[in-house]
């Protein structure tokens, strides 16, 4: 038996419907039928959300749920046929006036509590689990839907709540082995307490009850439908060139997961890898694809790492002062106390001195939990034995994730060298004793340039890329462009570099383009652009844009592009000049540019 997930993108449209229940076409044998475990229509938890705290604000909810009905309905036109329609009509309007009623009571009350949340937000994958079961029975008249509520059974922490596994596994099996013959369709994400009050399994809760029915019935596998190709190397959204991996080890999944890789809710995993069920991510737009398989026991890698994880915004807090050194239990109580609040930590690192402790959390915790230590502390600080606590904002998290990291030597020194030669400054670092995991915490804005960096840095049978900021477009400039043109695919094959021109100004005006200029029009480009020729922009621009794997080049006779030298140098962007102005003048100005360079890691070409 297989558990088929489909995430919100999945279930999302009248297309993407249609894939779904091709794709159940070819999983359902005559002897064996699939479990199906369904999310809520993409945007609608999201739409609920607002609806419900908007409410507790006095806000009308009138047109969210009057687009929310319209979404599904319209689903329903376009793939029931006229007689099937009424009873998929029916069924979902009493889900929607139940919604309209308890939104109506937030309103009047004023006030929207966890509980209240919880029984909001369930309404989304009820209504899309009716829904799709309405349309299957099209195709497979055994479909049958199912409220996961009746069966996955939890305490009353509303928002998360913790499942009881061993009578959850008891109703699940009793309930499938009397309805073996049916293809259940089963809401995702929502459960209930011993009360039958609903409650919700917390953020990728849908993966969550996959898991939860995998591990009861001991499934063949478990496939997780969403819409990109598997796990990952990096997020592709800011790695272009990040791949799909075919299979990673349940530690190596969680690691990522856990660092900011979206495509799998890390306690998902934890009923499968009890009972060793494999867990398969797949694209539900690309069907065809393998996927990546997480597993117990994975083939040998030769790659030293796994993937690239990023959390793109964080705070860190930093404590220190003379009363932690040798004090026995200053970490528990700061640790417990944040705990008790529902403060979560992500990272934490202290000095081996234990004169300071330093952690991440999320920006949105950072003031309550600043305001929480500074009462628990408050006797230190009067005495002066802790300094107050410092608060840095606008971070972001990188991981390098892998169990083949702890047989690899000089794993921290490339990721450490390539985020200091493009001047990526790291403000802490943090590494698990089981070696699957080195974090560090960088400034967000240097996030994009830093995994590009050490996606570069790390997968080497990819080509390095290096981008080209270009001055002048004399007969060397011109030159440079057509044999990079002509030789492009000889620099990738036999040097494993693929240079991008990002950026190309002359006298007159000047152009940039991230994804890389054109070199067989790069003269139009140039021509209509309307960004007048200014060294200093042009300087500004190119740090600006923070590209990994930077290059200035100065192919003029100009003094002036020489003034900007050591300010290059100084942005961690290497220089190759033909320029005899910057290369011939006086020694100290060469001994200048070749200290830069060297102090900053960059390289100064003539």
């Amino acid at each position: 038996m297989k558990i088929l997930k489909f995430g919100g993108t999945s279930v999302g449209s009248v297309q993407s419907i249609q894939t779904l229940l091709s794709i159940l076409k070819g999983e359902v044998t005559s002897e064996e039928k699939p479990i199906v475990v369904l999310s809520a229509m993409s945007g609608v938890t999201n739409l609920l959300i607002s609806m419900a705290e908007g409410a507790a604000n006095g806000v009308d909810f009138t047109a969210n749920l009057a687009e929310l009905e319209k979404r599904h309905f319209d689903v329903v036109k376009s793939l029931l046929t006229a007689q099937h329609q009424n009873p998929a009509y029916t069924g979902l309007k009493i889900y929607f006036n139940e919604l309209e009623e308890l939104l109506q009571g937030i309103l009047t009350l004023r006030e929207l509590t966890p509980k209240t949340r919880d029984q909001v937000l369930s309404f989304g994958e009820r209504c899309s689990t009716l829904m799709i079961c309405k349309i299957a029975a099209q195709h497979f008249p055994e479909a049958l839907c199912v409220d996961a509520s009746k069966l996955i059974k939890t305490d009353s922490s509303f928002g998360q709540a913790r499942v009881n596994m061993e009578l959850t596994e008891l109703l699940v099996r009793s309930f499938q082995k009397e309805h073996s013959d049916k293809m259940l369709i089963v809401t995702g994400f929502i459960a209930s307490n011993d009360a039958g009050q609903t409650t919700t399994l917390g953020r990728g809760g849908s993966d969550y009850t996959a898991a939860i029915f995998g591990s009861a019935l001991n499934a063949e596998e478990i496939q997780i439908w969403t819409d990109v190709n598997g796990m990952m190397t990096a997020d592709p959204r800011m790695v272009k060139k990040a791949f799909s991996l075919p299979e990673l080890t349940y530690t190596e999944a969680m690691e990522l997961s856990y660092f900011g890789a979206k495509v799998i809710y890390p306690p998902t995993m934890i009923p499968a890898f009890l009972k060793k069920v494999p867990i398969v991510i797949k694209n539900t737009f690309e069907p065809e694809f393998e996927g990546t398989v997480i597993k117990h026991d994975c083939k040998p890698s030769n790659l030293p790492i796994k993937g690239i994880s990023s959390i793109n915004n964080i705070s860190i807090l930093n404590l220190e002062g003379s009363g932690m050194v040798g004090k026995s239990g200053f970490s528990g109580r700061l640790f417990s106390l944040l705990a008790r609040e529902q403060i979560n930590i992500i990272l934490i690192t202290q000095s081996s001195s234990e004169h300071s402790i330093t952690f991440a959390i999320q920006p949105a915790d950072t003031e309550k939990a600043r305001q929480l230590i500074e009462q628990e502390f408050e006797l230190e600080l009067i005495a002066k034995k802790l300094e107050p606590v410092a608060i840095e904002q606008n971070l972001a998290i990188i991981a390098i994730v892998g169990e083949n990291m702890k047989q690899t030597p000089g794993v921290s020194g490339k990721l450490f060298h390539a985020l200091g030669r493009n001047g990526v400054n790291v403000r802490a670092i943090a590494q698990g004793s089981s070696e699957y995991n080195i974090s560090v915490i960088i400034s967000a804005h240097d996030l994009a340039k830093a995994l590009n960096a050490v996606h570069d840095g790390f997968f080497v049978q990819l080509t390095k890329t290096l981008h080209a900021f270009c001055l002048g477009t004399g007969n060397i400039g011109q030159t440079l462009f057509r044999q990079l043109n002509a030789h492009s695919d000889y620099l990738q094959e036999n040097n494993g570099i693929q240079v991008k021109i990002v950026g190309i100004s002359n006298t007159r005006k000047m152009v940039f383009n991230s994804d890389g200029i054109s070199l067989s029009d790069w003269e139009d480009e140039l021509q209509a652009s309307h960004q007048q020729a200014d060294l200093q922009k042009f300087v500004s621009r190119m740090k600006s844009m923070n590209l990994p794997n930077c290059v200035f080049i100065d192919n003029t006779a100009s003094p002036k592009p020489v003034e900007v030298y050591e300010e290059v140098f100084k942005s961690n962007i290497s220089v190759i000049t033909c320029n005899k102005i910057g290369n011939s003048a006086s020694y100290d100005q060469y001994k200048t540019f070749r200290d830069a360079a060297k102090q900053h890691g960059v390289d100064f070409f003539l």
